[in-house]
């Protein structure tokens, strides 16, 4: 079903609803809010399917998703507005920020000297906490000693691995620098200037009743199951997780999305200066192999990606969910298979918003490929 009704005069580009009643009706998803915009205006608002299938309760454009990893585009925003500001540089050493760092060994007994550049583009290195001490933590102050305490996986700068313990340490030194705990700075800095007024580490009152219900496909019977909410997000006394914390819905993370493709600008406010934009969007990562594609099943597709502060790069389209993408796409994915990519030659973006657990690669889901592909046929007719 699509919510006709809830959309109201929205615009819609023809076919990307029947993509996703296609992917609701084959079991893939229960719904989906898709959204699609130039820097100035909504070019396609919908929405397809249910929030929650037992109860019947329909899926709205203003249904709320646990957004996961899209979260880490929005720390790395914070992050280059304190820059722009002469606070920091990607370029400095981490232990300027948070002196801990400062004894911090890499795997052949040297000094790690990470950057805050090598947090955020997954090139660090450093280790991850255990399962326990994450639970354990109230603060992203109280992670990082258990960051420092894990061995660091590589020399840093030699390879690519993402890395969850890199975000949430720069989300840190947001909150070290600018004196604010790191979800106030994003709330006052990016989420209120923008009108995302439904985007919080901390969904209560309307915003939590607007959930929608997450959902795993049963390998056994390929019938969709609803999945409990963790209680690693979304819940105060727990860290404002800079690596995948946050909760949104398509139209607000639209509004972030406009801010890129306006090249740092947002109906007239500046939010970015060009030179975080070329971080943020250009690759920073060399030549390493990158993304979520590396491996046969994906088509060894780690040279089409780059990394910049923040976001995944597209450097060479390919097959699947990047044919209809042009170079230099950039953007990011989350655990539960959301998805948002700034395509700046086209001079759109493409969100997309469902809730299915265990999708094999949420970055390479047929529901995300379908999406794109409807999207950019009935643009380009």
């Amino acid at each position: 079903m699509s919510s006709a009704l809830a959309v109201g005069a929205a615009p819609r580009l023809q076919g990307v609803g029947a993509a996703m009643q296609a992917a609701v009706e084959a079991g893939e998803i229960a719904g989906a809010v898709t959204v699609v915009v130039d820097k100035d205006k909504t070019l396609h608002l919908e929405a397809t399917g249910w929030a929650n299938m037992a109860e019947k309760k329909a899926m709205r454009p203003d249904s709320v998703f646990w957004i996961a990893s899209m979260t880490k585009p929005v720390t790395a925003v914070a992050v280059l507005m304190l820059q722009d500001e002469g606070k920091l540089r990607v370029e400095d050493p981490v232990a300027k920020y948070l002196p801990e760092f400062a004894s911090l060994r890499t795997p052949s007994g040297n000094a790690a000297n990470l950057t805050l550049a090598q947090l955020l583009t997954h090139t660090s290195g450093l280790g991850e906490a255990s399962g326990e001490a994450s639970r354990q933590a109230r603060t992203l102050a109280e992670l990082v000693p258990h960051y420092l305490a894990a061995p660091m996986q590589f020399e840093p700068g030699t390879q690519w691995k993402y890395c969850q313990s890199s975000i949430n340490t720069a989300a840190r030194v947001v909150e070290v620098v600018s004196g604010l705990s790191f979800d106030v700075f994003v709330e006052q800095r990016i989420f209120k200037p923008l009108g995302m007024k439904n985007t919080t580490f901390y969904p209560e009152g309307r915003v939590r009743q607007r959930l929608v219900t997450a959902y795993a496909k049963k390998r056994e019977t390929g019938a969709l199951e609803p999945v409990p909410p963790s209680t690693q997000f979304g819940v105060r006394g727990r860290p404002p997780l800079g690596n995948g914390g946050l909760f949104s819905t398509g139209p607000d993370y639209a509004r972030f999305c406009q801010m890129l493709l306006g090249h740092g600008v947002y109906k007239g406010k500046r939010f970015l200066s060009p030179e975080a934009m070329r971080l943020l969007s250009t690759v920073q990562t060399g030549d390493l192999p990158t993304g979520f594609m590396q491996s046969p099943e994906y088509g060894r597709h780690g040279a089409n990606y780059g990394w910049g502060i923040g976001t995944c790069i597209l450097r060479a389209p390919h097959e699947g969910v990047a044919a209809m993408l042009s170079p230099g796409t950039y953007g990011h994915g989350g655990a539960w298979g959301t998805q948002a990519w700034v395509d700046p030659a086209r001079g759109v973006a493409f969100i997309l918003m469902v809730q299915r657990s265990n999708f094999p690669n949420s970055d390479a889901s047929d529901v995300r490929r379908a999406f794109q592909q409807a999207a950019v046929d009935a643009l380009t007719k």
